[in-house]
Order: C-alpha cells, then sequence, then structure tokens
C-alpha cells in the first residue's frame, strides 16, 4: 500500500472513534434481504496501490429522479462513489463535507460524484438529497444490488470509493469522509496517468 494523502494520515493519527450498529456485511444484506442493522465505518483509510486494483467496476442503475446512469460513462474524470442512507447517523454526519469537496471547482474539474442510496424506496432517498442538499445524483438501490457492484469495498455505512481513470477502486474510506482527507484522496489518484 502507498503512503496515506496528508489528510488521511492526519485523520488516521486522530484515531476518531464512530458509533455504530452491528449487522452482516452490506453485501451479504444485500444478497439475504434480511434489512438487518449496518456496520458503522471505522474510520479506515486505504489506498491500493496501481498494479493492486481489481477490474474496473461496473456500476449501473437508475438515479433517485428516474434518469439512467452507468459508471463506463463517466471514467473522463476521477469517480468518487459514495454509499448512503437517511437512516444512517454516519451518513448525516458526513454529508457537508460531501458537499464541500464535491462543490469545489478545483474539484469538479478532476473529479465527478455519484451516491448510492442504499435500501431505501426512491422517494425516501430523495427527500434526504434535498435535506443534504447533495449537488450530484444517487442511484437508487432498494435491494442492494448496485453496492454488489463495488467488489466488496463499501463494506460499511458510509463507504467512499475513489475509482481511477480506468474505473478501478484505488482508495476508500470507511466511515464519515472529512473535507481534507477527501479532497486529498481525489487529488492523489486524479494525479495518476490511466494504465496503459
Amino acid at each position: 500500500m502507498r503512503p496515506l494523502p496528508r489528510g488521511a494520515a492526519l485523520l488516521a493519527a486522530a484515531g476518531l472513534a464512530l458509533a455504530g450498529c452491528s449487522g452482516n456485511t452490506i453485501a451479504d444484506q444485500a444478497k439475504e434481504g434480511s434489512n438487518k442493522g449496518f456496520i458503522a465505518g471505522n474510520g479506515t483509510v486505504e489506498m491500493i496501490a496501481a498494479d493492486q486494483r481489481g477490474t474496473p467496476v461496473t456500476l449501473a442503475g437508475t438515479t433517485l429522479d428516474g434518469q439512467a446512469w452507468t459508471s463506463a460513462e463517466h471514467r473522463a474524470k476521477v469517480l468518487v462513489v459514495n454509499v448512503w442512507a437517511s437512516w444512517c447517523g454516519p451518513c448525516d454526519k458526513e454529508a457537508p463535507d460531501l458537499v464541500t469537496v464535491s462543490s469545489d471547482p478545483a474539484v469538479t474539474a478532476v473529479a465527478e460524484f455519484v451516491g448510492v442510496n442504499f435500501r431505501e424506496e426512491a422517494a425516501t432517498g430523495s427527500a434526504q438529497v434535498e435535506d443534504w442538499k447533495l449537488p450530484y445524483p444517487s442511484l437508487s438501490d432498494p435491494g442492494g444490488q448496485a453496492v454488489l457492484a463495488l467488489q466488496g469495498k463499501a463494506a460499511a455505512m458510509p463507504s467512499t470509493l475513489v475509482l481511477d481513470h480506468d474505473g478501478r477502486i484505488a482508495a476508500r474510506i470507511l466511515g464519515p469522509v472529512s473535507t481534507s482527507t477527501l479532497t486529498g484522496m481525489i487529488e492523489d489518484v486524479a494525479a495518476e496517468a490511466p494504465a496503459k
């Protein structure tokens, strides 16, 4: 693994504690349809070396406002994927930081954002997006199938993944993001050249 970006190193050093509930992984819940609780992220920040990344993510679905969306159409920039739900307390905590980062012109020059609204009906997710003022689309994922496309890397609520120019998972945060950590991760991944 590469060293953590400057913001991520500060976050790791701070040893932030998060409150959460117990349960199976998100992928397990999606497969069984049990609708049990969730695992709250513990603040894990991971940068994945280019030669250790898996295959490109194929994420597709319908946004909360009914538009078709696929990750294959968003490879010109780094793609930030945030898995969230209105019933997730840590998701509420991170929402202002996501709004700040995704509204920063320096970030939006190199990155696009998409949310995955996990295990909720679109009307509930849409109301939460409006309340949080998220400026990017979110996929409706009431059955938990979109999360399965994230290759087991979204194992907590919330989870934020940064996909590289080739659509591969290059970095992730399990738990609420902070502005500095997420910005640093995006900058690091955006500075890489696409794989040949």
